[in-house]
């Protein structure tokens, strides 16, 4: 009996095999309607050209710094690309926490604090005296005007820094170099860090076409036939699309599967009526879906005997980590209710798992639908009767929850079945990855140009 009023609520949750194939085809309008020389203006899926033509062939080689900003830990890494071994090698890195109350400040507070975290780790090593090229990982939506040029078009991951929308972050990293004095970069490759997934898993196989994040954030970068972006000029070869995918949604497509918890979650975010897809499916939001999932339930005298905590209505203190871990354990789930204060029995605890694979599930079920619409796509693009393709994956979100990925690769098998698809989990794709396109640009361009080929700076239509 208590199974079936816990039902009602997580039924709106359970999506039908047929409503992620109506989910992947409204992608499939988006994604053409991002990559239109006319309607990408107003499309929710932007579409972004990377400039990046190429990957790996094995014969890059060299030292390379990579910095990553794409959460609320910024990393930086120096790389060494043996050419021998055909391996990218972290020589060292370190990890600066961006506190809350940054996030939330001055673009010049940001990126004077990735200055100071870049000269101080440069110190470290005793690099100070060396200018290094540098790929710059930064894992929010932009518009890439240059390989060495990118506009921030929005914030999103909890970030709302003030005077960063509508700037060159390049540009603004440079800046708050400058301002310090003490060093020097060399030249900049812009990446995102779905792209330097894709790279850097590209070094390990040549078939691997896709990146896809699921962490934080989500996000996917797919090779697209040239002739198809219409914002770019050209019809041979191909390029490396950004499709900001978690954007999906914002202009109502999903309106009929958003739950009301989805509503209060975004309308409660710092960005109301942005990243629908993204809000659904990311790390930065799936522990407060389940949170006010419980809350309901218990103030409906489901869970908890009727009685709840102060930790439990506290927006942002159910973590997403506790999702992987109540579903890896009953114990964990103990664990966790009583850490959040609230007076739990055994039948609550599986409650809570239930609420937990549930949201989960739903999360790996709409990205498979995703993922199924780039890989249908690509074989269609080539006129393939069956495609085999490789996907470079990273994120938290995939990589420790204990069900995702398996969920997930089962789901595309049955919305894609004419593509065999392989994961391949990367190795740091948003580090390694971004020194790896670097890396290819140094071994493409002539000496004394500035980047290359695989970033040739064809006219775009804006």
């Amino acid at each position: 009996k208590l199974l079936c009023f816990v039902e009602k609520y997580l039924e709106p949750f359970r999506l039908s095999l047929e409503k992620l194939k109506e989910v992947s085809v409204r992608l499939k309008k988006d994604l053409i309607r991002g990559l239109g020389k006319h309607s990408h203006h107003r499309a929710a899926v932007k579409m972004l050209p990377t400039f990046v033509r190429a990957t790996p062939d094995g014969t890059e080689k060299g030292d390379y710094l990579a910095l990553d900003l794409g959460g609320t830990n910024f990393r930086v890494l120096y790389v060494r690309v043996v050419e021998e071994q055909q391996k990218v090698v972290k020589m060292d890195s370190k990890i600066c926490s961006i506190p809350q109350e940054m996030m939330l400040g001055t673009g010049e507070q940001l990126f004077d604090h990735i200055a100071q975290c870049l000269g101080e780790f440069l110190e470290s090593q005793d690099l100070k005296g060396q200018t290094l090229p540098l790929g710059f990982t930064f894992s929010f939506p932009c518009e890439q005007k240059e390989i060495d040029k990118s506009i921030l078009i929005r914030w999103t991951k909890g970030f709302s820094c003030s005077g960063v929308e509508g700037q060159d972050v390049v540009k603004l990293l440079k800046e708050a170099i400058h301002r310090r004095g003490d060093y020097d970069i060399g030249s900049v490759a812009m990446v995102n860090d779905t792209v330097g997934t894709m790279m850097s898993c590209g070094y390990r196989d040549q078939s691997c076409e896709i990146g896809m994040i699921i962490g934080t954030g989500t996000n996917a970068c797919y090779m697209e036939e040239i002739k198809n972006v219409k914002r770019v000029e050209g019809e041979d070869g191909r390029m490396c699309i950004n499709t900001e995918w978690g954007g999906f949604g914002d202009d109502g497509s999903l309106k009929d599967i958003l739950t009301e918890f989805d509503e209060v979650v975004d309308q409660t975010s710092i960005n109301p009526g942005v990243h629908t897809f993204e809000k659904m499916i990311s790390g930065m939001y799936l522990g407060e879906i389940v949170r006010l999932l419980l809350v309901k339930m218990a103030e409906d005298k489901l869970l908890f005997k009727g009685e709840t905590s102060e930790a439990l209505l506290t927006p942002g203190q159910f973590e997403t980590k506790y999702i992987s871990e109540i579903e890896d354990g009953l114990e964990n789930a103990q664990k966790i209710l009583t850490a959040l204060g609230l007076n739990w029995d055994p039948v609550d605890a599986c409650v809570v798992r239930l609420v937990c694979d549930t949201i989960s599930s739903r999360s790996a079920r709409l990205c498979a639908a995703a993922l199924a619409t780039i890989s249908n796509r690509i074989r269609v693009n080539r006129g393939l009767d069956h495609l085999k393709t490789t996907v470079g994956v990273d994120g938290t979100v995939y990589r420790k929850h204990p069900n995702f990925s398996e969920e997930l690769q089962a789901a595309v098998r049955l919305l894609a079945p004419k593509c065999d698809i392989t994961f391949l989990v990367s190795e740091d794709g948003s580090g390694k990855g971004a020194a790896m396109v670097t890396a290819v640009a140094q071994r493409i361009w002539l000496p004394g140009c500035m980047l290359s080929f695989i970033f040739l700076p064809i006219f775009v239509y804006i």
